[in-house]
């Protein structure tokens, strides 16, 4: 969508009609169970909140540009022609499965029982593509039709973390439906805050790709759910720990006000 759209656009509107649209399935969660009986993963009913983001997205500029807009919104999804610089697919679908390797080394090495990873292929090839759609759900409200104009006003640091503080939020009634503990819902909370960090940084590095935020999306989750056991032994504090880490080399070399100035070009 054209840079002419971003004054009409209001984040308060969308984050209040995601939240409108979430409520059916965040009851239904609670009255229904979760997906285990369909999938090995952890997953509650209300996980399927993953698309509100995309319809929210859809309502508002159909209201705008009707059809037209819409089309432009949903293309999005398909922007990889944007990421001129093929170098930011290494950052995109390798930042999180490295932070899964070195999270699961460190819980080895303080002495954590886990058991040895399994990967099976066919679970992994599959879990990539199911998670791929749940991010355009999720990446074309957030990232196509929220950040820019939360960046205009605040700068990137900024809007990010305002937009991952919402971002969490909204996890955590998913979060709680999937029966973890509360100390497990702060630190997944506070690694969803950094991780949008992340997102933007690589956004914005990406000439304002939303297709490679989608596969950064996916990637999280391919790496928590590739974790021992289908995730079951994740740990979101140690997670928390090297994403945190991964934000501070990035403000450091891409600077706090658009996260894109390399300060060694």
């Amino acid at each position: 969508m054209d840079n002419s759209l971003l004054e009409n656009k209001s984040p308060l509107k969308f984050f209040l009609l995601v939240l409108l649209l979430s409520i059916p399935f965040w009851i239904l969660g609670a009255m229904a169970g979760d997906l285990t009986k369909i999938l090995p993963i952890k997953l509650p009913i209300s996980a399927l909140t993953t698309f509100c983001p995309l319809l929210a997205a859809t309502i508002l500029v159909y209201k705008q540009r009707e059809m037209q807009g819409v089309k432009e919104l949903l293309k999005l999804s398909f922007d990889f022609k944007k990421i001129k610089n093929k170098k930011w697919y290494i950052p995109i679908v390798f930042v999180m499965p490295v932070i899964a390797v070195l999270s699961y080394w460190y819980m080895k090495m303080t002495g954590a029982t886990l058991p040895e990873p399994q990967t099976p292929l066919l679970f992994a090839f599959i879990s990539f593509f199911i998670f791929l759609i749940a991010a355009i759900g999720e990446e074309v409200g957030w990232s196509g039709y929220a950040i820019d104009p939360m960046q205009n006003k605040w700068g990137a640091l900024k809007a990010s973390i305002i937009l991952g503080l919402v971002w969490a939020i909204w996890h955590i009634i998913p979060y709680s439906q999937a029966h973890h503990t509360p100390i497990w819902i702060v630190w997944q909370c506070i690694s969803t805050v950094f991780l949008r960090v992340i997102i933007v940084w690589i956004y914005n590095n990406t000439v304002k790709s939303v297709f490679a935020t989608i596969l950064f999306h996916a990637m999280i989750n391919v790496s928590t759910f590739m974790f021992p056991n289908y995730g079951s032994h994740y740990n979101p504090f140690v997670g928390a720990i090297f994403i945190i880490m991964t934000v501070v080399i990035v403000v450091f070399f891409w600077g706090t006000k658009t996260l894109a100035r390399y300060r060694y070009t």
